[in-house]
């Protein structure tokens, strides 16, 4: 087999770089994904009871970058969507990001934004280095929302304990003084009709793009004659993990469906201090479909091979950049995206880097 361009993983990164290679370069480009189907992580499809689901956890577009979200109106039309998060705290669902609201309702008080400064700097712990992430929240909210919001939440969501992760996992406390419960307050926020997945068929809808599921690309890249590669895989395993594995966290998923319409006041609840699951997602609040039942996903965050979360501590972050400085040195290869990179993407933020990364391939 020829072709000019080989891109491995068709999830968002590589399906864009391949969508922009067959639309405007009008080249062959071969996609190679190992698992059965395309779109990565944002893959969505209809379960038994026809709700429409995502199956590695909730995903909602979000973004100010309206060239990223033009782009993808070509291939999609939007759900507009506002995505609301509520926090289960002391038996009571609360608004999350902590917003003046949130204050109001969990300690029966009615600030005004001005006396909400007041209220956080009188609960600030003084700490005279900050080296933590137990000391970022407790010099910024006090002992009682890290506890709250905080702390049993990170353990669960990482395995370690707050004092053991650096400042920079939580470099700061997003704090709204004003009543706004949006999760996101980009300008452009929405769920495609009829789901990701469907998208991401429309991008790879052109006769110039070649497609292969179920397939290790080292398996079959000696047979392939290329010019260059965009990989997207786990860069320590395009190394054969030559320095050692990158450490990932992963989730167990837990789907359950209830024969009523609605589970819960909104799409996304979030679990700091109850239970082994993080979050519970509600779907069809996300997607605006109509069902006389609804299915629920609980996450339980674990150590497992699957990775979805890269581990932020200076450790695996030195390895990363080891792999990287490897990377560098690959010449016809581009290593592009969450694994590739060993980097936390939103979905605008790898779809903006896929487009710029075609920028200086077309060059």
């Amino acid at each position: 087999m020829k072709f000019k361009y080989v891109v491995v993983g068709a999830g968002l990164a590589g399906i864009t770089v391949a969508e922009r290679i067959a639309t405007q370069l009008n080249e062959e480009v071969l996609v190679i994904e190992k698992r059965n189907h395309i779109a990565g992580n944002v893959y969505d499809e209809y379960n038994d009871d026809g709700i429409l689901v995502q199956m590695y956890g909730p995903h909602t577009f979000h973004t100010n970058d309206k060239e990223v979200f033009d782009y993808l109106c070509q291939y999609c039309k939007w759900h507009e969507y506002q995505h609301r998060v509520l926090s289960y705290v002391n038996g009571n669902f609360v608004p999350m990001p902590i917003s003046l609201e949130t204050i109001n309702q969990l300690y029966n008080l009615n600030l005004s934004e001005f006396e909400m400064d007041d209220f956080i700097e009188s609960r600030k712990v003084k700490i005279e280095e900050i080296k933590t992430s137990e000391d970022v929240v407790l010099s910024q909210g006090g002992q009682d929302i890290y506890e709250k919001f905080f702390k049993y939440f990170t353990i669960k969501q990482w395995g370690v304990d707050p004092s053991e992760l650096d400042k920079s996992v939580i470099s700061r406390i997003p704090f709204r003084k004003n009543r706004d419960t949006r999760y996101f307050t980009d300008q452009y926020q929405g769920n495609p009709y009829g789901g990701f997945t469907k998208m991401c068929k429309n991008m790879l809808n052109h006769q110039k793009i070649k497609l292969m599921l179920n397939t290790d690309y080292k398996e079959v890249i000696d047979d392939i004659e290329y010019e260059k590669m965009i990989y997207t895989g786990p860069i320590d395993y395009y190394f054969d993990y030559k320095l050692g594995k990158l450490k990932y966290r992963s989730i167990k998923f837990i789907f359950e469906t209830y024969d009523c319409e609605s589970y819960q006041p909104v799409a996304s609840t979030r679990w700091p201090m109850d239970y082994d699951y993080t979050r519970i997602t509600e779907f069809k609040k996300m997607t605006g479909q109509k069902h006389d039942k609804t299915t629920i996903l609980k996450e339980i965050p674990c150590d497992g091979e699957e990775p979805f979360y890269t581990f932020p501590t200076a450790e695996w972050k030195d390895l990363a950049q080891q792999y990287r400085d490897l990377a560098s040195k690959e010449k016809n290869v581009i290593f592009l995206g969450r694994l590739a990179e060993y980097k936390y993407y939103d979905m605008d933020d790898v779809i903006r880097r896929a487009l710029d990364i075609f920028e200086e391939i077309k060059v």
